[in-house]
């Protein structure tokens, strides 16, 4: 299998954007910019702290939908190769996930691993050993 479109300099650039953006908020905000947590925060909304959570929420929603349209032949050449249902149930995966593991790979390997917490170190160590493993079986084993 060939890797497609490889491109290490806007990944580079995307990866110190969003560590600089979860710097800023811990230090602005004093917010940790976990996503699941931000996403939990609102499921039942706290009266006076949802306002910031559905702004974040929706910057993130705005910002991917900004880059998609303004970002011209780039932007066409994101292709999933997965299924809608198999992109569906690793959503509710990953959502089950992060409520067992206290958080998303965003809060702790980026916001976590920067605040040099055990817990978040453990839990990205572990988030990656299962990536491995799972790509690992679904290509060499399952075949899929």
């Amino acid at each position: 299998m060939t890797i497609v479109n490889f491109t290490p300099w806007t990944a580079l650039g995307g990866g110190l954007l969003i560590g600089l953006s979860a710097a800023i908020m811990l230090l602005l905000a004093g917010r940790i910019a976990g996503i699941s947590g931000i996403l939990a925060g609102l499921l039942p909304p706290v009266p006076g702290d949802a306002t910031w959570r559905v702004w974040f929420l929706g910057g993130l929603i705005l910002g991917s939908a900004v880059w998609r349209f303004a970002g011209g032949a780039a932007a066409d050449a994101i292709v999933f190769e997965a299924t809608y249902p198999a992109i569906i149930v690793g959503g509710l995966l990953t959502g089950v996930g992060t409520r067992v593991s206290g958080g998303c790979t965003s809060g702790h390997g980026v916001c976590g691993i920067g605040r040099f917490s055990p817990r978040s170190i453990a839990a990205t160590c572990i988030f990656m050993a299962t990536g491995a493993i799972t790509v690992y079986v679904s290509r060499h084993v399952v075949g899929a």
